[in-house]
């Protein structure tokens, strides 16, 4: 059950069972990809799974500065490229879609979006816009059932978008606090009709999203991300939490989803992720685990031994080291992460971190 032999994923093979986590980079210029952001995602198709970053189905979605669409044909057109590139070096390459929903600021948005969340709960704390800086963040509008109706016929066309542009499949972005954990998490969910409230109501919202996507794409072609005991984005622990996570699962499983990505920032100073809703998780859902948190080669192999997790995914490990796969086969010492670059334009940060040797640039070129 080595870490870097073939696995395979639903209909793919992939070349290893190493995935590139999705992160946001904010490269993409007027809401484009770009040639920079085909050379990042080229240097590391070694990766058995590529899962791109947050990418917004939908005007309303982009919430950040730079952050890629792909809801119209330029962005398809563009998205072909990185797609094209990945697959060149022998890659596969998922979409992750996310609808930023509350975590928004006008300025970052055209100028007839609209900041939609499941209720009008504004967040604490700013978030950064290239024309004033920080800005504090605005309270939502509380999505009517039209609203709702549109964000889920967004998602599909998305989906299908992703299709045209040669991505292997799709991520739903259920985590971190964006619209599709929103309406999971009490902290921004109030509704009292039939997406809020109980369980099952929580839970609507994104099994509709789950349930349309996969019938537009292939349920084989359609994994989704979530974050049990997230508090990123002014989420919160609350009651039921692993009732709602292993209910997810289940209805998850029937859907016969690709895979459920379970997010575990605890080493990151975020709140514990138990073994308890790991393990509910991954007994009520049919379909593969991704397995993500501070890991390195030894805990990845052991994590995968002990059938906790059919893929290991590595997030700024992979941003700041191409040749990670080669790196971790080899024991060789990773490269430092520059904080200070995560998120500015221009390749500093990005595309300049350095190869091993000239041997694990030329396996990634």
């Amino acid at each position: 059950m080595s870490i870097f032999k073939p696995y395979t994923l639903g209909k793919l093979t992939l070349n290893n069972r190493l995935v590139m986590a999705p992160m946001t980079r904010s490269r993409a210029i007027h809401n484009l990809p770009n040639a920079l952001m085909v050379e990042y995602y080229r240097q590391r198709a070694r990766a058995g799974l590529i899962i791109t970053e947050g990418v917004s189905p939908s005007p309303n979605g982009l919430g950040y500065a730079r952050i890629p669409g792909i809801f119209t044909s330029d962005q398809v057109a563009a998205w072909k490229h990185v797609t094209a590139a990945v697959h060149a070096e022998g890659g596969k390459i998922f979409i992750q879609l996310m609808h930023t929903g509350r975590v928004a600021h006008p300025d970052n948005m055209a100028s007839d979006a609209q900041i939609l969340a499941p209720s009008a709960v504004g967040m604490t704390g700013q978030m950064w816009t290239d024309n004033q800086g920080m800005q504090a963040f605005p309270v939502p509008r509380a999505m009517n059932l039209q609203d709702i109706a549109q964000a889920q016929s967004e998602f599909v066309t998305a989906a299908m978008n992703a299709m045209e542009a040669g991505f292997d499949g799709v991520e739903l972005h259920a985590a971190n606090g964006y619209l599709l954990d929103q309406f999971i998490n009490t902290a921004a969910n109030k509704r009292q009709d039939i997406y809020g409230g109980s369980i099952e109501n929580r839970s609507r919202f994104v099994l509709e999203v789950a349930a349309k996507v996969s019938q537009a794409i292939g349920a084989e072609r359609t994994g989704i991300r979530l974050s049990p005991y997230g508090v990123f984005n002014d989420m919160e622990i609350f009651a039921d939490l692993e009732d709602t996570y292993a209910y997810l699962a289940t209805e998850l499983g029937k859907l016969n989803l690709l895979y459920i990505h379970i997010v575990d920032h605890s080493a990151q100073g975020a709140p514990e992720v138990t073994a308890s809703v790991k393990s509910r998780i991954q007994k009520s859902f049919s379909g593969d685990i991704i397995a993500i948190g501070n890991l390195d080669r030894n805990k990845a192999e052991a994590l995968v031994a002990a059938r906790q997790g059919d893929l290991v995914a590595f997030g700024i490990d992979f941003l700041t080291n191409p040749d990670l796969v080669y790196k971790l086969e080899h024991n060789l010492p990773l490269n430092k992460p520059d904080f200070a670059t995560f998120y500015t334009p221009g390749e500093k940060g990005y595309t300049d971190y350095p190869f091993a040797n000239d041997m694990s640039r030329a396996q990634a070129s």
